[in-house]
């Protein structure tokens, strides 16, 4: 078996490719078809760890639950994680292979894309349909030379492309049409149709237009999707800053370093209807709140002189004075120890940091990653908690004989004697809704409704599906997928 792919590409960064590729692959597994994800190159600080031991892009972790999958490297081959703002971690089929500049990575790239195909050829031959999400913009001219994620990739495995634009950016039609004539030649005739996102409005404003782009690139639209209120989707790399719940009088406060990582893991509290939760500029002041948390971060060393330079020991020892709660997650809880120390340079020359001093602990950073999904028991009330680990230190310390979670016959994370404090290297802590519940007890929350975070993306995933029935041409669609009518 072979498996037929399309690709979905963007005018832009978050035109909405990972959205509709989730889409996508909701709607065929609804309809009984085997089909699997497949970014083959992405840029992000939110990552997931799979099945196989590896890591890659949280948004792919995300399509392969849209396609009841457990996530595999596979699914996204080659993952980069900046680390500064000309280099990044080059993750190779979940591992990471070294960290590289901009300039020598574009070298790598022919040697990159061979591990690409290794894993869509696997892919191929495992599922009826590939979904596969571009990066950026096939336009950008400047990385053109050796694309291993957009045309490049396209080209090579000879799949067809649909070309998604966000109209909420303004200027949707010059993004597609100016889009398309940056193409060559044989990668504008691989364009075999536009869909248009976000849309808010009487549609038919929007139809002269649509026709008019029809008949300027000889393309058709297959639909216009709508905004969606209220929908959620965790995010591939930038932050939601909206807050949803401004009036909720719990306070919860994070704020964002330059490297900031997986700050989906506060997506179930951002949603929280009781929780007002605020993602804090290092320049902004800072609020009080009832609970500050410390987020992952990709170079712990430099993201902690920003906290320190920013006020935050400060502000933080002034919260805990006045009785607050801290938690530190994965970076964040490396942050709250003694000191940080990096003998192989890992995060630039070798040195070490001073850490916040909240809890006995010191941090060695390493080269081998520790990668596991885990499963057990908060040492609060006893809630089940599931995550995920993705870091490079080794923790240790007097504080560790008070440990946060319990792990087979391995205990984890610390929480310090006066109660306040607690740190923990598990990401998707408050997914689970036991240890959710569990943790805002412990931070102060007296009265509140527990939400099904789980049933809550399942909800908004079925309701993507939902948009392509209802507002994308399935006939045209089903061509480009080889489908015959009765398989719809």
């Amino acid at each position: 078996m072979t498996a037929v792919s399309l690709m979905i590409q963007g005018t832009s960064s978050d035109a909405g490719k990972s959205t509709v590729v989730t889409a996508l692959c909701r709607w065929l597994q609804q309809k009984n078809h085997s089909v699997a994800p497949f970014k083959p190159q992405n840029m992000a600080l939110n990552s997931a760890v799979t099945v196989d031991g590896g890591e890659i892009g949280r948004a792919q972790a995300v399509q392969a639950q849209a396609c009841m999958l457990t996530p595999h490297t596979d699914m996204n081959p080659v993952l980069l994680k900046p680390n500064s703002n000309t280099g990044a971690q080059v993750i190779i089929h979940g591992h990471a292979l070294s960290n590289m500049e901009a300039q020598d990575y574009h070298h790598y790239k022919k040697t990159a894309m061979a591990a690409v195909l290794e894993s869509h050829q696997r892919l191929s031959q495992q599922y009826q349909f590939v979904m596969v999400e571009g990066a950026g913009s096939p336009a950008e001219i400047n990385l053109r030379e050796n694309d291993i994620a957009n045309m490049g990739f396209a080209e090579v495995v000879d799949c067809p492309v649909i070309l998604v634009a966000d109209i909420e950016r303004g200027g949707v039609f010059a993004q597609l049409v100016g889009t398309l004539e940056l193409l060559s030649a044989s990668e504008q005739e691989r364009v075999k149709g536009f869909i248009i996102n976000r849309f808010r409005g009487d549609i038919a404003l929007l139809e002269s237009g649509l026709e008019w782009l029809e008949n300027k690139t000889g393309k058709p639209v297959l639909g216009v999707l709508p905004y969606l209120q209220d929908f959620h989707l965790e995010a591939e790399d930038a932050i939601n800053t909206q807050q949803v719940n401004q009036q909720a009088s719990f306070k919860v406060i994070v704020p964002v370093y330059p490297r900031i990582s997986n700050h989906t893991d506060f997506d179930p509290l951002r949603l929280h209807p009781d929780i007002d939760l605020q993602f804090i500029s290092l320049q902004d002041d800072i609020p009080d709140a009832d609970l500050i948390i410390l987020p992952g971060s990709k170079n712990v060393r430099d993201d902690l002189q920003m906290l320190l330079d920013n006020g935050w020991q400060q502000a933080i020892n002034k919260h805990l004075r006045y009785g607050g709660k801290v938690i530190g997650l994965c970076g964040g809880y490396q942050m709250l120890g003694q000191k940080i120390h990096d003998p192989d340079a890992i995060e630039g020359p070798a040195s070490q940091i001073e850490g916040l001093k909240l809890l006995d602990l010191i941090t060695t950073l390493k080269p081998a990653k520790q990668l596991r999904n885990v499963k057990g028991h908060l040492h609060i009330d006893n809630a089940c908690v599931e995550g995920y680990e993705i870091h490079a230190g080794i923790t240790k310390g007097e504080a560790l004989k008070s440990p946060v979670c319990q792990f087979d016959n391995r205990n984890e994370g610390a929480i310090s004697d006066d109660n306040q404090i607690l740190g923990t290297y598990i990401h998707g802590l408050f997914e689970h809704s036991e240890a959710c519940t569990a943790l805002l007890i412990w931070a102060g929350l007296k009265e509140f409704i527990p939400i099904d975070y789980h049933a809550l993306r399942e909800a908004d995933i079925d309701r993507l599906a939902d948009m392509i029935d209802q507002h994308i041409d399935t006939d045209y669609l089903a061509k480009l997928l080889n489908l015959s009518e009765k398989t719809l």
